[in-house]
């Protein structure tokens, strides 16, 4: 299979979506890797890496998309990127569709088999949404604690406190990978840590490994009682595939302190906040109702070697079984893989992208 790696155009996204050793182990295996100029140079790997590896270094995206029968990218296609597909491409990539109706409508008109990441599910895990959420996790603690500081318009609060002074106070909303990992950062700062959580599972399970660490049963009355007190809120929810739920509302972003911050790590998905909308690494903070709010849309984009190497970890093996199977062989022998399936044949194949627009659902399989 002739396999595309384009660079990626999402302001201040920084990752590509294959480094060389994964090109050349593609390469042994029988295929052509096209890799766009400069793709890797964000996360230090140069044109020079790939071309020792096997791959092509082609100057343009157009090329690459011309060429290629698999398109590999980190995050969704750009409008410029979208005019490029044609029936005859599959893309492998982040999606995130339940926020974007536009995106969603435009991939689907071009007929384009398009397999989202996120949707992956194997054996009620995301393996290939859950190292983004590793690192998305521990980044929120981090620049929730900076965008605290008073000449970043926050409180004025050092998350660790000092000897005399009480730590400030973190609350993480929800406790899966991207909750686990803001929580443990900020607690190894030294930081005062709640988790809200609704699976009790779950909660024994943190209470037990996340030592001095709060969890509470997560409603919408404990969540009001718990914003008034605490410095930095986490959104770290997730429905799979689906738009993340609206757990705070304006009234209640109201009862936090002027000057706290709030980090959604769920924007991607359309976050969990009725006042969140996408930032960017460039300006990725705004205020409203006196909270400073940091929503950037691509976090782990910002450590990009990091984030490239753990992509490529878990993105590795099932680009190589589309690519020596095809999609509808690779599914027979990896069924996990028709759950990442959100558009096919012009078709919307994913159940919660579908529900979130009122768009017609078709069952991947019938299409298969």
């Amino acid at each position: 299979m002739k396999i595309g790696v384009p660079r990626e155009i999402k302001n201040q996204e920084h990752r590509v979506a294959m480094i060389p050793a994964s090109a050349q182990d593609l390469v042994r295996r029988g295929h052509e890797v096209y890799v766009q100029k400069n793709a890797g140079c964000g996360s230090s790997y140069s044109d020079e890496q790939y071309i020792s590896c096997g791959a092509t270094i082609l100057d343009t995206a157009e090329e690459v998309f011309e060429v290629a029968e698999l398109i590999v990218k980190v995050k969704e296609p750009q409008p410029s990127e979208v005019a490029m597909l044609t029936d005859r491409h599959i893309l492998f990539t982040y999606l995130h569709l339940a926020a974007d109706k536009e995106l969603t409508e435009s991939l689907a008109a071009t007929g384009a088999t398009c397999i989202a990441y996120e949707t992956i599910n194997v054996n009620g895990h995301l393996p290939l949404l859950e190292p983004m959420s590793e690192i998305a996790g521990r980044m929120s603690a981090l620049v929730g604690g900076y965008h605290l500081a008073k000449h970043n318009n926050g409180r004025g609060v050092l998350l660790g406190g000092v000897p005399g002074v009480a730590p400030g106070r973190v609350l993480v909303i929800g406790g899966g990978t991207a909750g686990v990992n803001a929580a443990r950062v900020a607690k190894g700062i030294g930081a005062d840590v709640t988790i809200l959580e609704v699976d009790f599972e779950r909660m024994r399970f943190l209470d037990i490994t996340m030592d001095g660490a709060r969890t509470v049963f997560s409603t919408e009355a404990n969540l009001k009682e718990l914003l008034p007190r605490v410095d930095l809120v986490i959104g770290a929810v997730l429905v799979p595939g689906a738009a993340a739920p609206k757990l705070i509302n304006r009234k209640m972003l109201q009862l936090m302190q002027p000057g706290s911050v709030f980090v959604d790590i769920a924007v991607d998905q359309g976050g969990c906040s009725e006042t969140t909308r996408a930032t960017t690494h460039e300006n990725p903070t705004y205020i409203e109702e006196g909270v400073v709010h940091y929503c950037v849309a691509n976090m782990p984009g910002a450590y990009s070697r990091t984030a490239t190497q753990a992509l490529n970890n878990v993105t590795h093996s099932w680009t190589a079984i589309i690519a020596d199977f095809g999609v509808k062989e690779s599914c027979s022998k990896r069924s996990e893989l028709i759950g990442g399936i959100n558009c096919m044949g012009g078709k919307v194949t994913c159940e919660p992208v579908a529900n979130a627009h009122g768009i017609d659902y078709v069952d991947p399989v019938t299409l298969l």
